[in-house]
């Protein structure tokens, strides 16, 4: 029996890496399959596991153990109700590129992506990419957005691939960690990976082959290694971000603004919706939470399908 990492899903097969650095060709033993685990995928890279090498000519193993999970990242799956998609687990942080212009990334996006990390207590940063294509007004609202998230706690970054703005606080923000990195198809995520880690060389057009191809779970994600105790999760854009394991009454748990208020309403259950002595409802009249992230709250509250 060895002890492994999962470093990249395709679906029905995983790579995993053993102590010595060597890579097998693994699959999960049946019984995994039939848990009851409602998600599409039983296995998520960052997984730790154990596995049994099955064939050394034809480096396969057979995956018998997955160790607990300190944390991970899920999404509600875009095929099967009731059931999420593990993007990545035991992570040190997430990082989710944003862009407000080819393509524009919603504040409803961000909101969903921010609270499924704050369920699990996963610091996240916002990085604001490809900033050399937008006007004056359009890096006036940039900052606008970036001091509304830094004022709720979240650090912001201002990035350009292109012309290399803000490319090494990016690399720093990574030193020594294990960084989930997400975000919509064509932010430039690749582009400002390769930036900092060349050697990769990594290809959109990878990405998009990897997201069409006609099997059950549609988003893969891969470990790629930038330095020593250094690592990246690159996962492929995502379009829509569904909340998963989340009940109505917690989700207000994971709006920094609001949790802070939580005791100050007057009714300990209160859903922030219509109740009288709401302190979240009148921090939104009085301007201290932002509207933006009230309606995202509601959309989430009342389930709605404005998951973009």
């Amino acid at each position: 029996m060895q002890k492994g990492l999962v470093i990249r899903s395709t679906g029905s097969w995983y790579d995993v890496r053993n102590s010595d650095g060597h890579i097998y060709q693994g699959r999960l033993k049946g019984k995994f399959k039939i848990k009851g685990l409602k998600v599409t995928n039983p296995i998520a890279v960052g997984d730790r596991v154990q596995f049994e090498v099955e064939d050394e000519t034809e480096n396969t193993a057979v995956i018998t153990d997955i160790e607990p999970r300190e944390n991970y990242i899920i999404r509600q799956s875009v095929h099967k109700t009731a059931h999420g998609h593990i993007l990545a687990a035991n992570i040190d942080q997430a990082v989710m590129l944003v862009t407000l212009a080819l393509p524009r990334t919603s504040l409803g996006f961000i909101d969903r992506f921010l609270v499924t990390a704050e369920s699990f207590r996963i610091p996240t940063t916002l990085v604001f990419n490809k900033t050399d294509i937008l006007s004056d007004e359009g890096l006036a609202y940039q900052q606008e957005i970036m001091t509304l998230y830094e004022s709720i706690g979240y650090e912001c970054l201002a990035t350009s691939a292109t012309e290399g703005q803000g490319v090494d606080a990016f690399r720093q923000l990574l030193d020594h960690k294990i960084t989930l990195l997400s975000g919509h198809s064509g932010v430039g995520k690749s582009s400002l990976v390769n930036a900092i880690a060349p050697n990769l060389n990594l290809r959109t057009s990878e990405v998009s082959t990897f997201a069409n191809k006609g099997v059950h779970t549609t988003t893969f994600a891969e470990m790629f290694e930038l330095a020593p105790d250094t690592y990246i999760i690159d996962t492929p854009g995502i379009k829509e971000l569904g909340l998963a394991d989340m009940e109505k009454e917690e989700i207000s748990h994971y709006f920094p603004e609001m949790r802070d208020r939580l005791n100050q309403c007057r009714f300990h259950n209160c859903l922030h919706l219509n109740e009288p002595g709401c302190a979240v409802k009148d921090a939104v009249g009085e301007g201290d939470i932002a509207e933006t992230r009230y309606m995202s709250y509601l959309s989430m509250i009342e389930g709605e399908d404005n998951r973009r």
